[in-house]
């Protein structure tokens, strides 16, 4: 039987890896990594940077593809067609992977950014493959630092308030639905739109952080009516340096 890890690795500090991930570097007999391209070569980086302090001297061997692109312009009403088309073509490689790849008896490994249950597609992929039938395999999750709770750390601040709840969402929902009445603690993720811009009249605290736990990291925080537009222009520019950007915000009404 094949077997598979699927570990989070933290939001970008190799320091992020718990224990358990480190004890799951040293099982796995194969590495699989979806390559997103020059531009974010980086991110593969930091990944042989993680196995040359952990994964030790044994001989293990590290297998790449390359990920599919997925359409982030579709409009709402086609989002989800289009995640799930660029699912069925990222499962159409792992498949390929692990049957081509990691023989009867071995163990591989998928390193995933921050936490793999939180907006993550690889438990998903891997559930599609297995319902397909033509591979067969095991597998295990291996929870990581999201760029959640490394935001909050960074930031040294709570996600939620006493008693209250914290919703966790994305910025395409932001910007439709605007901020939720009932909540007072809003985590953002996945937000290329900058929903935030378009909640400057609220009464609302922003904790931003991009590239968290990397060399990169930006962290800007305070009343979203005045520190919104400095957001805006540090993203722009990040994102024109690099060519790139993984972003995450705590949006909290203030009482």
């Amino acid at each position: 039987m094949r077997n598979i890890l699927v570990i989070g690795i933290g939001a970008g500090d190799p320091d992020h890896l718990t224990l358990q991930a480190v004890k799951a570097v040293e099982r796995a007999d194969v590495f699989f990594v979806l390559d997103k391209g020059q531009e974010k070569a980086d991110l593969v980086e930091l990944r042989h940077e993680i196995l040359a302090r952990h994964a030790g001297d044994r001989p293990y061997r590290l297998v790449a593809a390359r990920d599919p692109e997925r359409d982030r312009s579709a409009p709402t009403p086609g989002y989800a067609p289009a995640v799930d088309d660029w699912r069925r073509r990222r499962a159409d490689i792992c498949e390929g992977l692990i049957r081509d790849e990691l023989g009867d008896g071995e163990c591989g490994a998928f390193l995933v950014w921050g936490d793999p249950a939180l907006y993550d597609s690889t438990i998903a992929i891997l559930d599609d493959i297995l319902a397909r039938g033509a591979v067969s395999f095991a597998y295990e999750v291996v929870p990581g630092v999201s760029s959640v709770s490394a935001l909050a750390a960074r930031h040294r601040t709570g996600l939620n308030q006493v008693g209250r709840p914290v919703r966790i969402t994305t910025g395409r929902r932001l910007t439709e639905e605007g901020f939720p009445e009932d909540a007072d603690d809003v985590v953002v993720m996945l937000d290329a739109h900058q929903g935030y811009l378009g909640l400057r009249e609220e009464d609302l605290h922003i904790y931003w952080g991009a590239y968290v736990g990397t060399p990169d990291e930006i962290l800007v925080a305070g009343p979203l009516a005045e520190v919104a537009d400095r957001i805006a222009q540090a993203r722009s520019e990040a994102r024109a340096r690099k060519g790139w950007i993984m972003d995450t915000y705590l949006l909290r009404r203030r009482r």
